[in-house]
């Protein structure tokens, strides 16, 4: 009976431990990336402390923020929109075979399609404004939303459904109380990894249609040889991309999966 506390006691420990080791792994690949321009590598490979001094110089004279701000965009209205249509169609393919056989060959074939093949074509039919980094986006996003909430759907425990009939619990009452509550947590996984999706798309979208915002630099620097601006600008998406997803897992952990609060 002593041993229940003991191992309770020791989650939080964990948990902490666990916290101090990916430190030191972020610590580890600095020193070495610092190590490795100081050598120098390559003169395309400046030392990370240069990289540091680069990002504050773009964040204090505006132009890192306004990339941002250009960047996040497309990105909203591209993951909204993926969310929207991607949970409402998943549902559909779950609920209808109908649906499901046209649905999801259409989202399986988008899925696994080159998406840098397809954006010459987006931007010859709409452009190179909002619309086309926006579409880029969906391209990579929906497909994603779709088919986990499609799987969230078909896989909904059936004795939660069987008991719903037994209580003569009608269709709408089946769905909204049923089905949805039960496939939320893959649903909201699902829109987490389409979240992270949409990050690679208008990083491409800025790179390949026009250059924009977080994309613009990137281009701006690496055409002027300045890599120590370049490789700041790349770094600062991939650590707010990591961030961001960082939040949502939490809060999906928080919200539906109250087994793993404590890791």
């Amino acid at each position: 009976m002593s041993r229940v506390p003991a191992i309770a006691d020791a989650e939080p420990g964990h948990g902490g431990s666990l916290l101090w080791w990916r430190l030191a792994s972020i610590a580890l690949l600095c020193g070495a990336w610092e190590v490795a321009g100081r050598i120098p590598i390559n003169l395309a490979f400046p030392p990370f402390s240069d990289r540091i001094a680069a990002f504050w110089e773009m964040l204090s004279d505006g132009s890192l923020v306004k990339a941002y701000f250009s960047t996040l965009q497309p990105l909203v209205i591209g993951v909204l929109a993926s969310a929207v249509i991607g949970v409402s169609a998943g549902i559909a393919m779950g609920l209808r075979k109908s649906v499901e056989w046209v649905g999801a060959p259409a989202f399986i074939v988008l899925q696994a399609a080159p998406v840098a093949a397809l954006i010459p074509m987006i931007t010859f039919v709409y452009g190179i404004g909002l619309t086309a980094k926006t579409l880029a986006v969906c391209i990579l996003a929906l497909p994603v939303i779709a088919l986990n909430s499609y799987k969230a759907v078909s896989n909904v425990n059936p004795s939660l459904v069987a008991m719903c009939r037994s209580f003569l619990g009608s269709g709408p009452q089946q769905i909204w109380k049923i089905i949805i509550p039960d496939a939320s947590p893959v649903i909201f996984a699902g829109l987490r990894l389409g979240i992270s999706a949409g990050f690679v798309g208008v990083i491409l979208a800025e790179l390949l249609i026009t250059p924009t915002g977080v994309g613009d630099l990137i281009t701006y620097h690496r055409s002027v040889a300045n890599y120590a601006h370049m490789y700041a600008v790349i770094a600062s998406i991939i650590v707010f991309s990591a961030m961001t997803l960082a939040v949502l897992q939490r809060v999906e952990t928080t919200l539906f999966r109250p087994e793993k609060r404590g890791e």
